[in-house]
């Protein structure tokens, strides 16, 4: 009969392991997905389009909370976990729940899911969401660009819309956000290449999105979210830390296998943090991955709007950096500061949703997360926004808010992006890569040979 598995996920890796592992294999049956993290994304069926022949009715997507219900009514072997940025102890808390019902816990290897290109892939990836990740993967498209070659952008899922249609989407201008009925956190992560001239990839069959980005492109970036794996075998492995979570860079689940197996590690953030800290961190890296090389960056600030010294502002942040990132602030919350701005609590003013988010993560006194997941949410953002009795919306989400909703006061933007203190080492680290495509040894990047 085969093993009966049930894949625990949000909405991203999940699909891709089916697509991968088990779509195409007779000894397994997959006889549910749970669901978690996102809202909305529990109730649905990953349709037999995507499914394939031996899922003619597709697979159900079930709450994560029912989890011992669903092994049982589905007389489960075994259970899957793959999703990400997650502390070890609630993966093994979950594992207990499963083994607990009676059955098997796996994880799967990078290797095994991973695939291949004919092109060279850099993957960026991170210990923990809103680490930079993003910033890095803008800085790594220009290096790139700035050696003659185009990079094709791949993004790491957000499908929360009609999988069929998602299965594979290109976003080359502001219109396809539109097209495709993108989420603010969808828009989060593509309007910033959008508007440096970049086209980026997203969608749910990431193998045929691979092969288009390959028409497209010289070299693909994988640009990975949520701290997850990459998706695609690389020719060199970045992974960005935060000083300002010292320690969760081995407490996360991947985030610490992407430490261990990163070629090169940036430590951002080293101008809001600590010495100490950034000291402590690279003492760590050094420790669990001696032969990665580190670099130091700073998130640079900048402003875009009119000046907020001595006004009153509502901050809004990047949504997941604040969410499961557990971040306590933002790029948002830094400017304030710097720029000599009055934060408003939009706690008090909150409707719907957004106060419910607010609920749910008390530490975000005094910030706002960009939470968008449907249009009804971004009317209860905005209608929090509108309430607030601040002079002004300090936006440190990257994309343009007034596309989305209309404001009753003016916004600044803050703007950031990633500044080495040695550029040259991370532009040395990407010409190797490109040099030696396919010629990584056990399955690292070759040693760069020593400078003169």
């Amino acid at each position: 009969m085969g093993q009966r598995v049930v894949i625990m996920g949000a909405a991203g890796r999940d699909f891709h392991n089916f697509n991968v592992v088990y779509r195409d294999d007779p000894e397994t049956e997959v006889v549910a997905f749970t669901a978690t993290q996102i809202p909305g994304i529990a109730g649905r069926r990953y349709p037999a389009e995507l499914a394939g022949d031996r899922y003619p009715e597709g697979i159900p997507i079930l709450p994560e909370e029912d989890l011992e219900e669903v092994i049982r009514r589905m007389s489960a072997d075994t259970v899957v976990f793959a999703y990400s940025d997650v502390s070890h102890e609630t993966v093994m808390h979950l594992a207990s729940r499963v083994l607990a019902a009676g059955a098997d816990f796996t994880l799967l290897g990078p290797d095994r899911t991973m695939l291949a290109s004919d092109k060279p892939v850099i993957a960026i990836c991170a210990v923990r969401t809103g680490a930079g990740k993003s910033q890095t993967t803008r800085r790594v498209a220009e290096i790139v660009a700035e050696t003659g070659r185009l990079p094709a952008l791949v993004r790491h899922p957000m499908p929360y819309g009609d999988l069929v249609k998602q299965r594979v989407q290109r976003f080359g201008s502001l219109e396809d956000l539109e097209r495709h009925e993108t989420t603010i956190e969808e828009r989060e992560e593509y309007e910033p290449h959008i508007a440096a001239g970049r086209a980026i990839y997203a969608g749910v069959d990431y193998e045929a999105i691979l092969r288009q980005a390959e028409q497209e492109g010289d070299v693909v970036l994988w640009d990975g979210g949520n701290n997850d794996l990459s998706f695609y075998r690389h020719d060199l492995l970045i992974v960005v830390a935060d000083p300002l979570r010292l320690g969760d860079e081995t407490r996360y689940h991947p985030g610490e296998t992407n430490l261990r197996r990163a070629d090169m590690v940036v430590i951002n953030k080293i101008d809001t943090a600590g010495p100490e800290s950034v000291a402590a961190l690279r003492h760590t890296i050094a420790t669990l991955n001696p032969r990665a090389t580190i670099i130091e960056a700073r998130s640079e600030l900048r402003l875009e709007g009119e000046p907020i010294e001595g006004r009153e502002v509502v901050v809004v942040e990047d949504g997941p950096t604040l969410t499961h990132g557990e971040m306590r602030f933002g790029a948002g919350m830094v400017a304030a500061r710097r720029w000599g701005a009055t934060v408003i609590n939009p706690r008090p003013y909150a409707v719907g949703s957004i106060a419910d988010v607010l609920a749910r993560w008390p530490h975000l006194d005094p910030l706002l997360p960009a939470m968008g997941y449907g249009d009804a949410q971004v009317r209860e953002l905005e209608a929090t926004l509108n309430a607030v009795p601040a002079d002004v919306v300090l936006a440190a989400t990257p994309i343009d808010l007034t596309r989305l909703m209309t404001l009753n006061k003016p916004v600044v933007r803050v703007r950031y992006d990633l500044v080495e203190t040695d550029p040259p080492a991370l532009r040395r680290k990407i010409e190797l890569a490109l040099e030696h495509h396919g010629h990584r040894a056990g399955g690292r990047m070759l040693a760069e040979a020593p400078s003169a």
